[in-house]
């Protein structure tokens, strides 16, 4: 992708958002807007798809069992109408497309938990400490080094 595209897209990131992966469960705290009144209402599940990361709306797929019926939503990560998102838990797994959770039910559809290595960790303490402002600051990635 072109730098200037890839430039106006990081321009256009509005709030800074936990990195969120496939597998994770998530609570996404969305506005919702009852004739004068709005609130907040929380829709907890499992990220089954994350499409469009790079692009300046990129969007996530969650999806929960409510009652025994699967509801899941599509969900544009910087939109206004999402307050927050909170990373619940992260599930291990091979995927990057989870589509086939949409059969499981129950027991089936439970998935192995991934414990958070210690620089996930602190990165989650310093992410809830930052003040907004600081947290709309970008840090250019760290290389990645194999070992031997």
């Amino acid at each position: 992708m072109d730098q200037k595209i890839i430039d106006f897209n990081k321009s256009q990131k509005t709030k800074q958002i936990p990195e969120i992966q496939t597998g994770d469960v998530i609570a996404v705290h969305k506005k919702i807007k009852e004739g004068d009144k709005e609130r907040v209402q929380i829709f907890k599940g499992l990220v089954i798809a994350i499409k469009g990361k790079q692009s300046s709306s990129p969007t996530i797929t969650v999806r929960k069992d409510s009652q025994g019926i699967g509801v899941e939503i599509t969900i544009p990560v910087y939109s206004p109408s999402i307050e927050k998102i909170e990373i619940v838990r992260h599930s291990k797994i091979r995927r990057s497309k989870l589509y086939y959770m949409r059969e499981r039910t129950g027991k089936a559809a439970k998935m192995k938990v991934r414990e958070l290595s210690k620089k996930e960790k602190t990165q989650a303490e310093e992410f809830a400490k930052k003040p907004k402002a600081e947290a709309l600051e970008t840090k250019p990635a760290e290389e990645k080094t194999e070992k031997k």
